[in-house]
């Protein structure tokens, strides 16, 4: 267990890094060092002034198309149930638009069984082809891309996170304080010298734990919020924090640095604000009902609450979208799709599967504008993806 061994993704990065600062003549901002600075250092970062203005316009409304991508059905072991689905950024081993999906489930359907990652083209009647297999990811929950595309597969029944390079070979595994791995993002922001941040929320402790996978940052796993409901579930119902989304969209020449995070159990959708500068065990806390927070620099980064409450209905999956807006799935309440601005402006609310049962757990989307942006989802209905288009 430990951090990821250096290799030609660390390369890529840093050259990646100073490209940029050559290209764009900037002098970049480096949050942190190869350690966790002390809390002196911390203290005396301030809140950067500004935000990304909200974009009220609705593009879950557009999207009154739905396609089937293709089957996550493992083609060699039978898993199914997709639980996780990433859209590939840049084309380095796997190719830029491709989809990275989990399945939680094995071939006879039992929940939390299943190890295998799955790739698909995103063209409708796609072939999926088999990225990757092991025991590590046991009841596969998330399946992170790094800015190299090392895939970071969380393992709900191994209770480790897993990573492999672009080829599907294992790297590096990461246990304790990781316990119950559920959902996992990375944050990486195109500005020189910043960390990229592997967040994986913990549905067994209620927790957020991350590390850093570049040169900048804290290489140590740390638990930096605490506090989260979880409702010790079994199988498909096991809900805890999730949905987890990083805004890194550029602000002058800073990123907006915003976490979001889908809180099943209190029906509420959470941002952590300068979630870059966490480096503290438990630095920000939730209170009990989710709605407040204990945060130990409020002026570095905090929480706040975007929204709770109907029609957020045990809430699992989300996305965010081009424009900074969000889309979540409810996992009960008919499988509804909720879109909602940062500021929890609710703009609309779609049915995508109208069983009672839950059957939608892996959402992403693409698009630069309003107008060109489509979203995909997966449903263990018929194990498949589908795309949500104008």
């Amino acid at each position: 267990m430990g951090f990821p061994k250096p290799g030609f993704s660390t390369t890529l990065l840093t050259i990646a890094a100073l490209f940029m600062a050559s290209a764009c003549g900037e002098n970049g901002n480096v949050l942190s060092g190869a350690g966790a600075p002390n809390a002196a250092w911390q203290a005396s970062i301030s809140q950067t002034s500004g935000v990304v203005p909200s974009d009220n316009t609705s593009i879950l409304k557009r999207l009154d198309k739905d396609v089937a991508i293709g089957s996550t059905v493992d083609a060699k072991n039978g898993d199914a149930g997709p639980h996780a689905l990433s859209v590939v950024q840049a084309t380095f081993g796997l190719k830029r638009g491709q989809l990275v999906v989990c399945n939680f489930a094995n071939k006879a359907g039992k929940a939390g069984k299943g190890s295998t990652i799955e790739v698909l083209n995103p063209k409708p009647g796609s072939k999926h082809v088999r990225f990757a297999e092991s025991k590590d990811i046991l009841g596969c929950t998330g399946d992170a891309l790094s800015a190299g595309n090392d895939v970071f597969g969380a393992g709900w029944g191994s209770h480790i996170l897993e990573e492999f390079d672009q080829d599907g070979e294992p790297l590096d595994a990461f246990g304790p304080p990781i316990v119950g791995p559920f959902a996992d993002a990375d944050a990486f922001c195109s500005v020189s010298y910043y960390p990229e941040y592997i967040y994986e929320g913990d549905a067994k402790t209620g927790s957020i734990v991350h590390f850093s996978v570049n040169l900048y940052g804290n290489p140590t796993e740390v638990q930096v919020i605490a506090g989260f409901a979880i409702n010790k579930g079994k199988g498909w119902g096991v809900l805890g924090p999730s949905g987890i989304q990083y805004d890194g969209r550029r602000r002058a020449s800073l990123c907006n640095d915003t976490l979001y995070i889908v809180d099943g159990v209190d029906n509420t959708i959470v941002a952590v604000s300068n979630s870059s500068s966490l480096l503290l065990k438990n630095e920000i806390v939730v209170k009990p009902g989710g709605k407040t927070f204990k945060c130990l620099y409020k002026k570095t980064t905090c929480a706040k609450l975007v929204y709770a409450g109907s029609p957020l209905d045990a809430p699992y999956a989300s996305t965010l979208l081009p424009n900074g807006n969000l889309i979540v799935a409810n996992t009960a309440g008919g499988n509804k799709l909720v879109e909602l601005t940062p500021a929890g402006k609710v703009l609309a609310i779609k049915a995508v599967d109208k069983s009672a049962r839950a059957h939608v757990f892996g959402l992403a989307s693409i698009g630069t504008s309003d107008t060109n942006t489509v979203v995909y989802y997966t449903t263990t209905a018929d194990n498949t993806v589908h795309e949500l288009v104008p």
